[in-house]
């Protein structure tokens, strides 16, 4: 069964297993841009296989698909390409650069990126699993939750792969400020935001909850 921990692990051993071939074939920067986008790409689209596989719906089951889903409390969400959780994939791109440039600095960029995308991957895979959806449901504000859409999902790796590209052009102070506005600003429109997700899946605080519900 594909169900748990096994589909992101599994996506996480074949890129170990990719990436150590990239390595040791291609030595140092040497590879052709389009060597690492092929790389990238399957680790995305085999995200996409398991989710497939998992029974995860292609597109949003109203039938037609969205460029932006601004309201949080409905079925559409996170059923389209963006909503106001993209801003937390963006996010991601931010944390997942300055990791790789803290413990793997040495590793070329592209294939930094590789990493970074196959984690986000097993992350989307693991989030559209019963376990953690239902934890959603229990914990947060997203009692309607039923997991994304294959197009959600692919889009959100998409938006963490943006984010590692912006980062690695901004400079430091840039990227500590437009974490903070994208935080607030997501805090202060759906009372949500990467921080409190983490906090309310991890350790969840009835304080919290009942501010995100209006009380």
């Amino acid at each position: 069964m594909l169900d748990g921990y096994s589909a992101p692990l599994f996506i996480l051993g074949i890129t170990g297993a990719l990436v150590a071939i990239r390595l040791g074939y291609w030595r140092g920067r040497s590879a052709a841009w389009y060597v690492d986008a092929v790389l990238v790409f399957s680790i995305i689209i085999l995200g996409a296989f398991f989710e497939f596989v998992m029974g995860r719906v292609v597109i949003c089951q109203c039938g037609y698909i969205k460029l932006w889903q601004g309201v949080v409390a409905s079925a559409e969400n996170s059923q389209h390409i963006s909503d106001w959780y993209t801003f937390s994939h963006v996010i991601h791109g931010f944390g997942f650069y300055a990791l790789l440039w803290l413990f793997a600095r040495r590793i070329p960029i592209r294939v930094r990126l590789a990493i970074a995308t196959a984690f986000e991957v097993a992350w989307e895979v693991f989030e559209n699993t019963p376990m953690v959806i239902n934890r959603y449901r229990e914990v947060t504000i997203s009692w309607g939750y039923y997991g994304d859409s294959i197009l959600n999902s692919t889009f959100d790796v998409l938006a963490m792969i943006f984010g590692f590209w912006l980062v690695s052009r901004m400079p430091v102070w840039l990227t500590i400020a437009l974490t903070v506005i994208m935080e607030v600003g997501v805090a202060y429109f759906i009372r949500d935001n990467l921080t409190l997700n983490i906090i309310m899946l991890v350790y969840p605080a009835q304080a919290i909850l009942r501010w995100q519900a209006g009380g």
